[in-house]
């Protein structure tokens, strides 16, 4: 597999980047090789890192290792009607993928938002995305509560959502915020976390100025999805707001 390569940044961040190395010599995020001109991941360890191929579930991305003629739907999802046209996350779950993202989260390590985002770009290669990039749909990115923002001091959807934004020329909308704080979810069921997650999210003022200007869909960015609650949460207040199409890009699959 070829490795993913990274938007040009242009001739001026470029220099930027060269004396940064020069200054400040970086390596690989997981194989500490020294690297150069502003990568986090050396180019074995970005195309190592395992991706979702087909078959897999046409709602969630749910990988399924075997043989399977045409799209399916995964046992979890056949019973649910979600808000969100389908989900794609870019990466299988992997715990080299799952460091890099814990190591952004909580250890605060910025730099590794703009190797994700490039991670997750790869999902747009999926041909159901061709509208939203043709019509040029905003990223949402789903948002922090407050209290949560002020101690981490960035959201970690919306800085993989400035790399996509970077990449494909697609603008980046607040069109979500996270009005109360919810309890953990880790022991939840799928239904039980829809449920768990009702009423914590709001649609912000900017969403009306978007579907004035004919915007008919969006595509909500985040880090992983697992049960795919959270997304569907928030395409349901999208949905609410105005949106007929809402789509779903994340970098793993948990």
């Amino acid at each position: 597999m070829n490795t993913p390569s990274a938007p040009d940044p242009g001739p001026w961040r470029r220099g930027v980047a060269r004396f940064l190395d020069l200054l400040y010599p970086a390596s690989c995020s997981l194989c500490s090789v020294p690297l150069t001109h502003g990568r986090s991941l050396c180019a074995p360890c970005a195309a190592g890192l395992p991706r979702i191929t087909e078959p897999f579930c046409e709602s969630c991305g749910e990988a399924f290792p075997g043989q399977i003629d045409g799209p399916f739907a995964c046992p979890n999802c056949t019973d649910i009607s979600f808000s969100f046209d389908f989900a794609r996350p870019s990466l299988l779950r992997d715990e080299r993928t799952l460091d890099l993202i814990h190591r952004l989260k909580y250890g605060r390590e910025i730099h590794l938002a703009a190797e994700l985002s490039i991670l997750a770009d790869e999902a747009f290669l999926d041909p159901r995305f061709s509208r939203a990039l043709a019509e040029k749909w905003p990223l949402v990115p789903v948002p922090l509560h407050p209290r949560r923002l002020r101690h981490r001091h960035f959201n970690q959807a919306a800085e993989i959502a400035r790399g996509l934004s970077v990449a494909r020329g697609l603008p980046v909308l607040t069109a979500l915020r996270r009005v109360r704080p919810t309890d953990t979810q880790t022991m939840l069921g799928r239904r039980q976390r829809m449920s768990n997650l009702r009423g914590a999210f709001e649609a912000t003022s900017r969403v009306g100025a978007w579907l004035e200007r004919g915007a008919r869909g969006a595509v909500l960015v985040d880090d992983v999805l697992t049960t795919g609650s959270t997304v569907n949460e928030c395409a349901r207040i999208l949905r609410g707001a105005g949106f007929l199409h809402v789509q779903v890009l994340t970098v793993m699959r948990g």
